[in-house]
């Protein structure tokens, strides 16, 4: 016997009136006399089945009465049409078939800790409001890269270990690289990326990246997931135009293909409807202008002194002003990452630009035109104190055919915490890591 099922949950509308066989788990299961109602999930969706004592086995029926929450199952039945039913369709059972045992299972219906879930997140990962999040944060990564893809932008990957640093290493986690020094964990794949960008014309990588700073807020993690495309000849007015599309179509596809988990997180739709380009957009200088007018508004968003960075408090202030994410663009360059082109009519500050995003959900996309020309990136590698023999390679790419180019960084993470309303980054992802949680 094949131990695939005949059907998914997620297909029984096509099987009303039919015989279908189904492998997943039990849910949660209710008891009432001579009939059995199982929640039984697969992975796919959630469906109620029904056990009729008249209409099994005793065996079957014994066996039903003794399933357990979170208990592996393989059930066959009919499937039925019914308005009440959780998600319009049930399953009458037929036969029953125990796969695996579940004894004891630590998260029952009751209200627990978040120390006690993330303790058990191997498990909390299959509760409904965390499988929604998950459903959510991969339709995003598939959406951004399909529509990447779909752009003629070739996946670049690159390397984990670095035996440089992006943007200084004061925050990078360090280990011994065998007989050669020390090594880190890329904190972006970004100046790597570019030397694809030099080959491809339109490229991105995906993967892994590393922030060892001590940050205990909601939207820090210490180990998170970016999606960074690189464009060749790209201005910086095109980056911006390029990551407002890209946004507007990934928040316009989850509103199409996962409706249903969003609605599982009870998530108002409304601000993600607005959520289309193009995206309003204000310099540094009307950040701080904004910031002084509407003081008091929001706690700790107190006014800047020009070549401040912005915090928090103020990109939840700065967001509130507009019903979709907003740029802040041509920051002082002083503050920010060695590689970022100067603004020609205004070298003070660069070209780049933070993408926040509404609802105090704060930057979701940091990105710039970057420094083309050698001896200005030589210059700035210096500025900033880093050492220009590990970046040689890097300053080979203006050597060799340098061209105009910009790009972006992407945290998906954050996006999927905006997207689906959670206020707690932490459940965007599998496993997450953090300042004092690296278990499970």
């Amino acid at each position: 016997m094949s131990l695939q099922p005949s059907s998914s949950v997620a297909a029984v509308a096509a099987h009303v009136g039919q015989t279908v066989t189904l492998a997943g788990w039990v849910y949660h299961r209710t008891e009432k006399g001579k009939l059995i109602f199982l929640l039984f999930r697969d992975g796919t969706a959630t469906i109620q089945c029904v056990v009729f004592k008249k209409s099994v086995s005793p065996e079957t029926f014994a066996l039903a009465q003794q399933l357990t929450q979170e208990a592996a199952c393989r059930i066959t039945g009919s499937v039925r049409a019914d308005e009440r039913a959780p998600g319009g369709f049930e399953i009458d059972i037929q036969e029953l078939e125990l796969v695996g045992v579940s004894s004891d299972y630590p998260i029952t219906p009751k209200e627990h800790g978040v120390e006690f879930l993330m303790e058990h997140r191997h498990l909390w990962v299959r509760s409904a409001r965390q499988h929604a999040l998950l459903r959510v944060r991969a339709e995003v990564i598939a959406a951004a890269q399909e529509w990447l893809n779909d752009r003629d932008f070739v996946r670049f990957d690159t390397p984990i270990l670095t035996a440089t640093a992006a943007e200084g290493s004061s925050n990078l986690f360090a280990t011994d690289y065998f007989d050669l020094g020390k090594a880190y964990l890329a904190q972006t794949g970004q100046l790597y990326v570019e030397a694809g960008m030099m080959s491809f014309g339109r490229v991105y990588c995906f993967g892994p990246t590393f922030r060892a700073e001590k940050s205990k807020t909601r939207r820090h993690l210490t180990e998170f997931w970016m999606l960074e495309p690189e464009v060749a000849f790209a201005t910086h007015k095109e980056n911006l135009e390029l990551q407002e599309q890209l946004v507007s179509a990934i928040v316009q596809r989850v509103l199409e293909r996962r409706s249903g988990d969003l609605r599982t997180l009870e998530r108002d739709t409304a601000p993600l409807e607005r959520c289309l380009a193009p995206f309003p957009r204000i310099s540094y200088d009307d950040a701080l202008a904004m910031i002084v007018a509407n003081q008091g508004e929001v706690e700790g968003a107190s006014p800047l002194t020009w070549g401040e960075d912005l915090g928090a408090p103020h990109e939840q202030l700065i967001a509130s002003k507009f019903d979709r994410p907003v740029f802040v663009e041509r920051y002082p360059a002083a503050i920010k990452a060695f590689y970022m082109q100067p603004d020609p009519d205004r070298p003070e500050v660069a070209l780049c630009a933070d993408l926040l995003a509404p609802e105090g959900y704060g930057e979701i996309i940091g990105g710039s035109q970057r420094i083309h020309d050698p001896d200005l990136l030589e210059q700035r590698i210096r500025e900033h104190g880093l050492n220009l023999d590990d970046y040689r390679w890097y300053l080979d790419l203006r050597r060799y055919g340098t061209v105009p180019h910009s790009g972006f960084g992407m945290g998906v993470e954050r996006v999927v915490a905006w997207i689906t309303g959670t206020r707690h980054i932490r459940e965007t992802i599998p496993f997450p890591r953090m300042l004092y949680r690296i278990y499970p």
